[in-house]
């Protein structure tokens, strides 16, 4: 079954409870089509088979996380399936929320999919539902004139938010999440922002030292880049200079994902489809975002939302990289 998984947490519900009249829930497979994403599960790959990261993968050492899903095209001819859904249910809900927990949950205690299933809704069961008052919505202008837009529509194209986990390994630390269309890029990536070390030796009192970056790229093209600081020449200071790897260029081609979750539903292998329990938690999550009456701010094509977005992210938001060289 392909997502949407209802339109809130109480039409998820009742879908699921439809589903379980005929089937058991080991023979539902509920289709998100990033789950089969190589550079996705990638992702657990660099966490959890690279003593380089896991150890400093918490509160101790991370400031926050910013997650970007950006697109630099409109709602084109989807007018009327986007105005009934908006950013909100059309990416956060699903894809950005299990993006998320790839990225904050625990070490699994083995191999089996249900192990990975049950670490993903653990983390998910500990992010709080989250505050309007940590939101940003935007609309971009001439949203309203797209065919098959409702008059005066309040549907948001754009949204920043902050979410947090309460949990010991990321309590305090913002998730900072922003995706829209009309951007000024269509990128996907991840950026880890470092805490600063306690004492800076090389920076002067206006310069002070840019923080250590990690960047996941997952789309178009995928890899890792390390924003660490180098001594500039000649110079008591720092500047930061990206250590990258092109995936594509080091590893070869990836699989459509497609191909992969057509593989795995014929297979029976439910590591990459979401369970409804963690589907029913990223409802609950982004449940006071629904339909919200107050009209989005609005932006203009080509930008990166509304002004007030960059507040989202706590010193403002990190420039997406755009290339590997």
């Amino acid at each position: 079954m392909e997502k949407p998984f209802g339109h809130d947490l109480g039409s998820a519900r009742a879908l699921n409870d439809q589903l379980l009249q005929h089937f058991d829930e080991d023979h539902l497979r509920r289709v998100d089509h990033f789950l089969g994403k190589e550079p996705v599960e990638d992702l657990l790959v660099f966490r959890f088979a690279n003593m380089l990261l896991e150890p400093i993968w918490n509160r101790s050492y991370i400031r926050s996380i910013q997650i970007t899903m950006a697109e630099d095209f409109d709602v084109r001819d989807r007018g009327a399936f986007y105005d009934a859904n908006g950013t909100v249910r059309d990416v956060v809900q699903n894809h950005l929320l299990q993006l998320l927990a790839l990225l904050a949950m625990d070490p699994p205690p083995s191999t089996d999919a249900r192990a990975t299933l049950d670490e993903k809704w653990r983390v998910l069961r500990a992010v709080q539902t989250i505050d309007p008052a940590d939101v940003v919505r935007g609309q971009y202008t001439g949203y309203l004139d797209t065919d098959g837009v409702r008059p005066g529509s309040t549907t948001e194209t754009y949204v920043a938010l902050r979410a947090y986990i309460d949990n010991w390994r990321w309590a305090g630390v913002p998730w900072c999440i922003r995706s829209g269309k009309a951007l000024p890029t269509t990128d996907l990536e991840v950026v880890a922002e470092l805490r600063r070390p306690p004492v800076t030796m090389f920076s002067d009192a206006h310069a002070p030292g840019s923080p250590n970056l990690i960047r996941f790229r997952l789309q178009p093209d995928a890899g890792v880049t390390f924003d660490v600081l180098a001594k500039e020449p000649g110079k008591q200071r720092t500047r930061p200079v990206p250590v990258s790897v092109d995936f594509t260029k080091e590893l070869g081609p990836m699989d459509a994902a497609y191909e992969r979750i057509i593989a795995d539903a014929v297979s029976g292998d439910p590591r990459r489809f979401a369970r409804f329990d963690l589907v029913d938690e990223s409802w609950r999550i982004v449940q006071p975002l629904l339909d919200l009456p107050e009209p989005p701010l609005p932006y203009d094509p080509g930008t990166w939302g509304p002004a007030p977005a960059a507040d989202i992210a706590p010193g403002g938001w990190h420039k997406i990289s755009t290339t590997f060289d």
